[in-house]
């Protein structure tokens, strides 16, 4: 594991940016699978590959560089590591990014999904107001020990790896269609 461990850093140093996108994409696709077969309870012979390749597809091409150029901005626009900055950065990662981001990827996942434009309306009314909750129990301690304690390089990683339950309960949501 720590031969792992190093190998990432090794790569993270020399392409970091395709690591965290090829990061991204692999954990939003985890937290499809984790969906699928924990909390949807699908099995193996019933596991929807295209969806989890959908969900994959929006990490690669969407959360990892969305994510990723966010947290470069954040730390230009609240300057240090003090608990009074990394509180700052949290408010406006809270309050200004996480609203716009969870509003995109539920779109983004009901157009892949095939919906219409107002199936999608219909299902963002119904799905972003729950998912902007229980974002706000989860991410706002994450993010301000992320700001805090980690490098702006390792951010997006810290991120995704807690992310990946969120993934589950996200994938979940975004591909959870009208009864």
């Amino acid at each position: 594991m720590a031969g792992l461990w190093r190998s990432y850093q090794v790569l993270m140093t020399k392409y970091p940016w395709t690591v965290q996108l090829v990061t991204s994409g692999l954990l939003v696709g985890a937290g499809d699978v984790i969906s699928q077969q924990l909390i949807e309870r699908r099995g193996l012979a019933h596991h929807n590959v295209l969806r989890t390749a959908k969900m994959m597809s929006i990490g690669f091409f969407f959360v990892g560089p969305v994510i990723g150029k966010w947290l470069k901005v954040l730390d230009g626009l609240v300057v240090g590591g003090t608990k009074s900055a990394a509180i700052k950065k949290m408010l406006i990662d809270q309050l200004c990014f996480a609203p716009c981001f969870l509003g995109a990827f539920l779109g983004i996942s009901g157009a892949l999904n095939g919906l219409t434009v107002g199936e999608n309306v219909t299902k963002l009314k119904r799905d972003y107001p729950d998912a902007l909750i229980y974002n706000y129990y989860l991410w706002p301690p994450v993010q301000i020990a992320n700001f805090y304690f980690i490098p702006l390089h390792y951010r997006l990683p810290v991120v995704q790896i807690v992310a990946v339950s969120w993934n589950s309960y996200l994938t979940w949501k975004a591909n959870k269609m009208f009864p």
